[in-house]
């Protein structure tokens, strides 16, 4: 499985990107789909999870409200649309398929079995 993730930039505080995460696989539907975030200096943070089917939605709390994950299964792709984006929101994101279902809280990475390479999103004051 190989994941490449794209659709970041520099962007100004309260605007919006939207990050895709297309997906090199057979069967994408197969795999729960994670977004992660990792700033300068700190730890890997869970974004955003959503279920084989796209019927169960995840999200950390600094996000809710303001990012939707969605994903196509059509097309192999998820998807993080980033809305009302936040000096704080800088970090390089990555996206992660886990096989089958989860069976435990989608937040953790160790989950998870394909990373893609990470896409930078920067955000300025």
């Amino acid at each position: 499985v190989q994941l490449q993730a794209s659709g970041g930039g520099l962007v100004q505080a309260g605007d919006s990107l939207r990050l895709s995460c297309a997906a090199s696989v057979r069967t994408f539907s197969n795999y729960a789909m994670g977004w992660f975030r990792q700033a300068p200096g700190k730890d890997r943070e869970f974004v955003a999870g959503i279920s084989r089917s796209g019927g169960s939605i995840y999200y950390a709390d600094s996000v809710k409200g303001r990012f939707t994950i969605s994903r196509d299964n059509a097309e192999n792709t998820v998807y993080l649309r980033m809305n009302s984006l936040k000096p704080e929101d800088t970090a390089i994101y990555y996206c992660a398929a886990k096989g089958g279902a989860y069976t435990s809280g989608p937040d953790n990475y160790k989950l998870y079995d394909y990373w893609g390479q990470g896409t930078l999103v920067t955000v300025s004051s």
